[in-house]
């Protein structure tokens, strides 16, 4: 294997990035100060600025340096909790309306991107596949599920034969082809919304963490809202905190219902647009249905770009390269030869019950957060939710509110190891 191109990802190396955005430095007024430079708080900014607000966002690094800009670029319908579980927390109604707006969420991913032209490699096409007996009688069970229960008639089941005909590897038994769900760039997709935002009248500051917030009216004006960085301050009616893993200090009592769990990806060395397509014909994404799971897609320039797994340990690059590469090579063996040419990692922030988590910490603090790895479409829609609520609109915000979340285990110094024995039993689950 080659040495790595030294690159934070391959997202990075292909961005198109803007010029560093200025750091806040002073005072300014606003109606809606958001808090995260990710899709989240990057779609939350472009839809209040829509609406004519006075938005300014605060990113602590740079637009897109989180899990939006570092994930696997999958575009799925649904949320990560089971939806039968989802039903037995806030009933079946809510829980279809969950379903529709995460259905929503796609849609409007796909307008967005036609909308204010961004440019991050849309593709049609989701391949969820099943490894073993178990799993197979699953796929079967969730499509009869989608038909009856949500009317969804974007998705197909492919038997061995067929799917075999779309994967150059006999790993999978079967799949559930999704028409609606596909892939993309994620970072340069959160720089389209970030630049969407800036053309509609959002200020965004890069380098520019939001260290504290506090009530800054006196009783006649007791609803403004001070928020401080490093330089400078915000002054807001509102305060939309979308930063998941990386809020920290500004919001404790958010970080005890959410883990950041890493995860690893690798890029190939080009293979060429034949050898590529012979992989995934139909350039599809794909991904496993462990609980702890292995996904893969073509990128443009004909890389196939494989993650998986978890990581507690950093993201050493030359580690991610090894571990990953061994396990694209079990999926693909014919790639045995290929280099890899890019390896980073990142985190994502997943709830007890994988089920996403927005709600509010004040009449006028809301959040956004707990994406579980459903975050390139459910988080641009969670946005638009926001700056529903935030105009007065809070219906639909409000069905995702009612989801009921516990905190992790262990406290800050436990439940790190707590995480890693359930990812030990569900790794040991997904062997049955």
């Amino acid at each position: 294997m080659s040495p790595l191109r030294r690159a934070s990802s391959y997202y990075e190396a292909t961005a198109h990035r803007a010029a560093p955005r200025p750091q806040l430095r002073g005072t300014l007024h606003c109606d809606v100060c958001v808090v995260g430079g990710g899709i989240a708080g990057c779609s939350t900014a472009l839809h209040l600025a829509e609406r004519g607000y006075r938005v300014v966002l605060l990113e602590g690094a740079r637009i897109g340096s989180g899990a939006s800009g570092r994930s696997g670029g999958q575009v799925l319908v649904g949320t990560a909790i089971d939806s039968s579980a989802l039903a037995q927390l806030i009933g079946a109604q809510a829980s279809r309306a969950v379903w529709d707006t995460s259905v929503e969420g796609v849609a409007l991913l796909r307008a967005l991107i036609a909308r204010y032209d961004i440019r991050c490699h849309w593709v049609s096409g989701h391949l969820q596949v099943a490894m073993s007996a178990r799993q197979e009688r699953a796929l079967q069970q969730e499509l009869q599920q989608l038909e009856a229960h949500y009317h969804y008639r974007s998705a197909r089941y492919l038997p061995s034969s067929e799917l075999q005909m779309l994967l150059a590897t006999r790993r999978y038994r079967a799949a559930l082809y999704d028409s609606n769900g596909g892939h993309l760039h994620p970072l340069n997709y959160t720089l389209g919304l970030a630049a969407a935002a800036e053309q509609q009248g959002a200020q965004l500051f890069e380098d520019s963490r939001a260290l504290a917030y506090a009530r800054a009216g006196d009783a006649a004006d007791a609803a403004r809202l001070e928020v401080r960085t490093g330089q400078g301050r915000v002054l807001c009616r509102q305060l939309a905190l979308c930063g998941n893993t990386q809020l920290g200090a500004l919001a404790p009592e958010l970080a005890r219902t959410i883990m950041a769990v890493g995860t690893c990806i690798i890029a190939t060395a080009p293979l060429g647009e034949a050898r590529a397509r012979e992989l995934i014909a139909n350039d599809a994404a794909v991904a496993d249905m462990n609980w702890v799971l292995d996904y893969f897609r073509l990128s443009a320039d004909h890389r196939l770009l494989f993650g998986g797994r978890v990581t507690y340990s950093g993201f050493d690059p030359e580690r991610i390269a090894a571990s990953t590469r061994g396990r694209m090579i079990g999926v693909f063996p014919q790639l045995r030869h290929v280099e890899v040419d890019y390896a980073w990692g990142g985190y994502i922030d997943i709830t007890r019950s994988r089920a996403p988590h927005f709600g509010r910490l004040a009449p006028n603090v809301y959040f956004l957060q707990g994406f579980s790895g459903h975050g390139i479409a459910l988080a641009g829609m969670a946005g638009k939710l926001l700056a529903e609520a935030l105009a007065g609109t809070a219906e639909r915000f409000d069905v995702f509110a009612r989801i009921p979340h516990r905190t992790f285990p262990g406290g800050p110094w436990l439940r790190r190891p707590a995480l890693v024995l359930a990812m030990l039993y569900f790794r040991l689950r997904d062997l049955l």
